[in-house]
């Protein structure tokens, strides 16, 4: 029988995902093949994205700027009141949490959580789909380059690591910023493998797969690494994990994703870099503010499934640095539909050991009509390369800025992060991501 025969025997078998020459079971992972040898020497680093623009505004409230009260009747959340369980969680006098962050307050003091504010990529666009698509770049306003920003960290550090779950990014499909010349796994869930392959249909397959790539080759090797992952979760998937420290993640697509990183993590598969993705934050009609709405559930969601992440990895910490992402803001003006539209600027969340936490980092620009951007948007004083940059640079140890974000020549670190010291004695791992003031904090 000729390979081709086999191959489509295979696909009638299994049903399959095709990806380059390679054959895949649906239910298995997805790889973005290629045939470096690289690797980095930091953190292990967590990029979480929140598709669909969040509003920062009503993450991270100024409740010190009476523009922001003035703007948003009906979406504004209360400035801090120690008796009000439904006001903004203070955190600085002039920035406070929305009441339903409080899961995130306690790694706030303890000196591990970070805001930057007024944060985001200076193109102007209220494209969805092209202001994602220049931040996983890593480039605003230009696509030519096709490779991620993670992609291209990864292709600068040296390494031995040959792991499939070296990059991994945990859904359907493979993040942009993770797309370059270094292997990333596409991967569900641990559960989704284990259910969805039955033993006879997964051993038929590995015994095929084994057979149909033997050799020295290309195919050859990247067959072998997919049978090595196959076999790597097929143990994780086998067993019933049980969190740490009593952390309970969400039961939601994104619960499921951070609690399945946290497994690979555990088990040592050789993770430096991992994205992860919470969906649904555009919210033009509805979008509420404590209860009803879209919103409460999204930040509900959010602030569980970080809060169970530093409970579950809290012995790793340390070596671990998570950052939030999203392509832009919302608009300061709450419209006719109880929503908000596309803005501008908007916030990001760093967690992590070597991260400089319980600050607001960045320059406020304030709210008044003379200082918003375009239409009506807070305005951008950070630019998130600028945040990316540093924790490339000082948790990553990957001092080669300009390949990682090209043609941006001049960085402005934020001092948001500890240098970090490489361990011979420690496994290196891969990422992550403060706020000064214009109006100064507590004004």
């Amino acid at each position: 029988m000729s390979d081709t025969t086999t191959r489509r025997e295979l696909l009638k078998r299994t049903g399959v995902l095709t990806i380059g020459a390679l054959t895949f079971p649906l239910w298995m992972p997805r790889l973005a093949f290629a045939a470096p040898d690289t690797a980095t020497s930091g953190d292990i680093l967590v990029c979480v994205f929140m598709r669909g623009a969040a509003d920062g505004l009503n993450l991270v409230i100024p409740h010190g700027d009476k523009d922001y009260y003035a703007a948003r009747r009906a979406l504004a959340i209360q400035a801090p009141a120690s008796s009000n369980p439904d006001a903004a969680i203070d955190l600085d006098g002039f920035f406070g949490f929305h009441p339903l962050l409080r899961p995130l307050k306690e790694v706030w003091d303890a000196g591990a959580l970070a805001v930057v504010h007024a944060v985001g990529s200076p193109d102007p666009t209220h494209s969805h789909f092209d202001a994602m698509d220049f931040m996983e770049r890593g480039t605003p306003g230009e696509k030519a380059i096709p490779t991620g920003w993670i992609g291209r960290h990864l292709q600068q550090m040296a390494s031995n690591n040959k792991s499939p779950f070296r990059a991994v990014g945990m859904g359907s499909l493979l993040q942009q910023s993770l797309r370059g010349p270094v292997a990333a796994t596409s991967l569900q869930s641990i559960a989704d493998f284990h259910l969805k392959g039955d033993s006879r249909q997964v051993e038929y397959f590995q015994n095929a797969l084994a057979s149909l790539y033997e050799g020295d080759g290309f195919l050859a090797s990247e067959g072998t690494q997919t049978l090595q992952a196959m076999r790597d979760l097929a143990k994780l998937a086998s067993s019933n994990y049980t969190p740490a420290n009593g952390a309970k993640y969400p039961d939601t697509p994104f619960g499921k994703g951070l609690s399945a990183l946290a497994q690979l993590i555990k088990a040592g598969l050789g993770v430096e870099v991992a994205c992860v993705d919470i969906g649904g934050w555009d919210t033009h009609v509805q979008q509420g503010t404590l209860k009803d709405g879209q919103m409460p559930r999204l930040i509900t969601e959010f602030a569980s499934g970080l809060a169970a992440f530093y409970a579950d990895m809290q012995d790793q910490m340390k070596r671990i640095t998570l950052v939030t992402m999203t392509e832009f803001g919302r608009r300061v003006q709450e419209n006719s539909n109880q929503g908000t539209d596309h803005g501008h600027g908007s916030v990001m969340f760093v967690m992590g050991g070597g991260i400089k936490g319980g600050r607001v980092y960045g320059e406020w620009p304030g709210l008044g009509k003379d200082a918003l951007y375009g239409p009506g948007d807070l305005a951008i004083t950070t630019d998130f390369r600028d945040v990316l940059g540093e924790i490339v640079q000082k948790r990553l140890m990957n001092s080669n800025l300009a390949a990682v974000f090209p043609n941006y020549p001049t960085f402005k670190f934020r001092d948001i992060a500890n240098q970090q010291t490489a361990s011979l004695n420690t496994p290196q791992y891969a990422l992550a991501l403060p706020f000064s003031s214009k109006i100064p904090m507590g004004a």
